[in-house]
């Protein structure tokens, strides 16, 4: 379930909204630093910044999920969606990983700015893919028959090793890690009950 040994190709086809997202998550890295772009011009104009989004930038409430802050940052959560992303994107369907990437994300990122001060600046998928973990938390609990128990057991393991990574690191936005994680389980307890 979470091993990839599809070939490049493969991934492509079976899973094209996760590749979307990396793919993304790609570009707007490499806009970021191109050097016929003023400097920083991405981030002034997407990143979360709470004052902004007071001020009625509302779209800044989703853009941070697709901008990080450097290159590391970019590969990891890339990468996290590679191992993640897959096996929900196929279990649900495009159109709800889409709604449930993009859902806990912004109730992140509404979460950064109800909690955190206006001069809080913020990028970064980590809290849609904190979504990620706790829609797999819904599935551990009300879908047992959608995982094995070895891959439950894995998933538990690592959203436990992840949450106890977000106190210890630091500059991680820690309020859109918490409400990530909760808002996927949340939407995981709506989504896994219609079916």
């Amino acid at each position: 379930m979470f091993t990839r040994t599809e070939t490049f190709r493969e991934f492509l086809r079976y899973y094209p909204v996760v590749s979307t997202i990396i793919l993304i998550h790609f570009l707007l890295y490499i806009i970021s630093v191109f050097p016929l772009l003023p400097n920083l011009w991405l981030y002034e104009n997407f990143a979360g910044v709470n004052l902004y989004i007071t001020d009625g930038e509302y779209w800044r409430l989703v853009t941070p999920i697709l901008l990080h802050g450097d290159f590391p940052h970019m590969l990891f959560n890339s990468f996290s969606l590679v191992l993640f992303g897959p096996a929900l994107e196929r279990m649900l369907g495009k159109g709800k990983f889409i709604f449930v990437y993009f859902t806990a994300g912004i109730a992140a990122n509404i979460a950064t700015l109800m909690l955190e001060p206006l001069t809080y600046i913020h990028v970064g998928s980590s809290g849609a893919i904190f979504g990620l973990f706790g829609f797999y938390a819904a599935v551990n609990l009300f879908r047992k028959d959608l995982m094995s128990k070895a891959n439950s057991q894995l998933i538990l393991t690592i959203t436990i090793i992840a949450l106890i990574m977000t106190f210890l690191q630091p500059n991680i936005n820690v309020t859109a890690h918490l409400f990530g994680i909760f808002a996927g389980f949340l939407l995981g307890f709506l989504l896994l009950k219609k079916q």
